[in-house]
């Protein structure tokens, strides 16, 4: 199986070589044997190999599982984390994919954005590479580079899946087939454990990443956003958390301090990376878009890069409100609850009277107008601009007559009951993700989508900044930090600062960009906020006035499959399967 892998790594540069060079290489090597000394040895075959690491690493996507047979689930598997959370409800389109889970139906068989069997398979192909490159004969420069770049992404496997299981364990060599039973079988290492090979690992390479420019690689700057977020999950899991399970769970919370230390000063030194806030448009809504769409910007530290022609990927084709090539899209169903927390633009809270709301008519611009420019940026609803037209998400019309007009085929004055946003007669929550979607692409259309993903990014770092720097009480530093970002989106600042102002920033600063699930969860603070019901809204168009009815959509996701969060599901169950083939492996609690 290893020769298998590495003849297709050697096939794949090969393809990719020119005639001219091609023939260089043939000449060189007896193609009947391929060695592992050919690859390690050549630095072209060690990229090739390398880069394979990084196409695996489906979770780059928003924490996508990567691993599922369902092929459009693989498509729409990267909302699952935001479906999951208090952002959005299990949408018009697929669902049902997220639904059982939501609804609390995660248990011992697992399931659930499951990282195991793929990550091991990555970490066993990383240590190959990190214990055989330093024995080549590459030069020295490249073979520190290489072996740091398969060291972050070993460390980042970890990462995801200490937050997903607590301690596993950890493997950082190749093991044998004939090896001792104890390697074969490997216990858990602590979850302390697990995090503090993620931070000293990126202590350790983050040197070795200086040279590194080459943009989708793992660089200095990576490995310091990497061991910035590590460690500040590790600070928020020793100071809400528990130890359980004789230490295997849990990190002791007189430690958090330590962490959280760590966090800031790996956000202070991002930023003698060249990293800052994207602050190219004048226009704040524009400029907000274009943090995400104006690729290789300063602020993106690291992204999972897309090519529409050659690696395309389906973020707008599922996400987009209608044309659409299958007559579909708007698989985001962002709730009301969410939309309220865009404030408006002089600081005031962005919560709607529900009662005011239903009782009055409105046009689009008085219902929003003074948010913050983010919601523009993030948010599409009825009427907002797109493709040199508007989105039309009206079901229903009330006549001159005072008739409501609400079947599908039902018309007055020449205009159709529904607007032409609706998904198998359903509108979703009135609300859709606008952030992230190209409007100029066709990927509405031919389901191509060539913008990059960004895993880390300046604003998050900040936030990151923000929360740890107020753990250690210095508050001046954390109020700083909410600041930048709050003058960046052109809304009011803060004159104080607390945690619920810091996680409330985070919540709309780095919506649907895979945080909000894990942020809950490392706070303890999930099985009260996910264990509630979400709502939406409805337009009904008023023909008079041209103004518009809005009801409230209450139990968005429904009564009798309602949002729950368990205790135990802090934790991901290890699963019968694993217990089962390793008896050396102890289940999580609860399950």
């Amino acid at each position: 199986m290893k020769n298998k892998l590495l003849y297709l790594m050697f096939a794949a540069v090969l393809l990719s070589l020119t005639p001219s060079c091609l023939n260089d290489v043939l000449d060189k090597k007896n193609l009947s044997i391929i060695s592992e000394d050919v690859v390690w040895d050549d630095p072209n075959l060690v990229d090739s190999y390398l880069a394979h690491k990084y196409s695996r690493m489906s979770i780059f996507q928003f924490e996508c599982p990567g691993n599922i047979s369902d092929y459009w689930f693989q498509h729409y598997s990267f909302m699952i984390v935001s479906i999951l959370s208090d952002e959005a409800g299990n949408g018009v389109w697929f669902g049902e994919f997220a639904a059982p889970f939501k609804a609390g139906g995660l248990t011992i068989s697992g399931g659930l954005l499951d990282w195991w069997n793929t990550a091991y398979s990555i970490i066993r192909e990383l240590n190959m590479l990190i214990e055989k490159l330093p024995e080549s004969a590459n030069e020295p420069g490249f073979i520190e580079s290489r072996t740091a770049e398969a060291r972050f992404l070993r460390a980042f496997n970890y990462f995801a899946l200490v937050k997903r299981y607590g301690g596993v364990p950890l493997i950082t060599h190749t093991i044998a087939l004939d090896a001792p039973e104890e390697e074969l079988y490997p216990a858990r290492n602590s979850e302390k454990e697990i995090y503090d090979f993620v931070i000293d690992e990126m202590d350790a390479i983050e040197e070795s990443l200086k040279a590194t420019t080459e943009f989708g690689r793992a660089t200095q700057g990576a490995a310091l956003a990497l061991k910035c977020r590590a460690a500040l999950y590790a600070g928020s899991i020793a100071r809400y958390g528990t130890v359980q399970l004789n230490g295997l769970l849990g990190i002791p919370q007189d430690q958090a301090a330590s962490y959280y230390q760590k966090s800031l000063d790996a956000a202070n030194k991002i930023k003698t990376c060249g990293h800052s806030l994207y602050n190219g448009d004048a226009d704040r809504v524009e400029n907000f878009k274009n943090v995400f769409l104006k690729e290789r910007n300063s602020e993106i530290i690291f992204a999972k890069q897309y090519d529409v022609t050659q690696n395309p990927w389906k973020y707008d084709f599922m996400l987009c409100p209608k044309p659409h090539g299958y007559d579909a899209g708007m698989a985001g169903g962002i709730y009301l609850e969410m939309v309220e927390e865009f404030e408006y633009t002089d600081g005031r809270p962005g919560t709607i009277d529900r009662n005011a709301l239903q009782s009055n008519l409105w046009n689009m611009e008085e219902l929003w107008e003074g948010r913050d420019p983010r919601f523009f940026a993030s948010v599409w609803t009825n009427e907002t601009p797109w493709k040199g037209g508007k989105i039309d998400s009206h079901r229903g019309i009330i006549g001159s007559d005072g008739v409501l007009y609400e079947n599908q085929q039902d018309a007055y004055g020449g205009i159709p009951a529904w607007g032409n946003q609706n998904q198998y007669g359903d509108f979703g929550t009135g609300f859709g993700v606008l952030k992230m979607l190209d409007e100029t692409s066709n990927a509405n259309i031919d389901e191509r989508t060539g913008t990059d993903c960004p895993v880390f990014r300046y604003g998050e770092v900040l936030l990151n900044l923000a929360e740890s720097a107020f753990e250690l009480g210095r508050t001046d530093e954390a109020l700083d930090a909410v600041n930048q970002i709050r003058d960046r989106a052109g809304i009011a600042r803060k004159t104080s600062v607390d945690m619920e102002t810091i996680r409330h920033e985070r919540k709309v600063e780095l919506f649907f960009e895979g945080h909000r699930y894990w942020d809950l969860r490392r706070w303890r603070m999930a099985v009260d906020k996910l264990s509630k019901p979400g709502s939406g809204v409805r337009f009904i168009l008023d023909y008079d006035t041209r103004k518009y009815k809005i009801s409230v959509l209450n139990d968005y996701d429904g009564t009798t499959t309602p949002p729950r969060f368990y205790e135990q599901h802090y934790y991901f169950p290890v699963t019968l399967s694993r217990t089962g083939q390793n008896p050396n492996l102890v289940e999580n609690p609860g399950y």
